[in-house]
């Protein structure tokens, strides 16, 4: 499990969703599920199988915080990894986005061509980390 392919990605934009589609299949390689808020998230994690969950923190109904909550109860996703996406970056926001174990925080707006590398330099130190 070195590689990252499987991202389970939430985000209430449509544009967003647009932008990081393009940016993290055809740049990044990688194969998403992608979901339009918290509980989409829920109702396909499982049958995804996710190696890394991508949330957007500000959502209407589930936010990104109450979307991993959510996630983390279903069976086999308790230890994936989090990376959160999102405009609230202060200090305290941040500090708190650790503390529910993100492996890393990327500010929006984000650069697509950017993208892909911010997440697998996360997996590799995730990675490195959990060995």
């Amino acid at each position: 499990m070195n590689e990252l392919k499987r991202i389970l990605y939430v985000e209430d934009q449509p544009d967003i969703r647009a932008v990081s589609k393009v940016a993290l299949e055809k740049v990044g390689g990688f194969e998403l599920q992608i979901c339009s808020g918290g509980e989409e998230a829920v109702a396909t994690a499982v049958a995804f199988e996710p190696e890394l969950f991508l949330l957007d923190v500000m959502m209407p109904g589930m936010d990104g915080l109450e979307t991993l909550k959510a996630l983390r109860q279903l069976p086999g996703l308790d230890e994936v990894p989090v990376i959160f996406m999102t405009a609230k970056v202060q200090t305290n926001e941040v500090a708190e986005y650790k503390l529910l174990g993100a492996i890393e925080v990327i500010y929006k707006p984000f650069d697509p061509m950017a993208i892909s590398d911010q997440i697998r330099a996360a997996w590799q130190q995730y990675i490195v980390a959990v060995k």
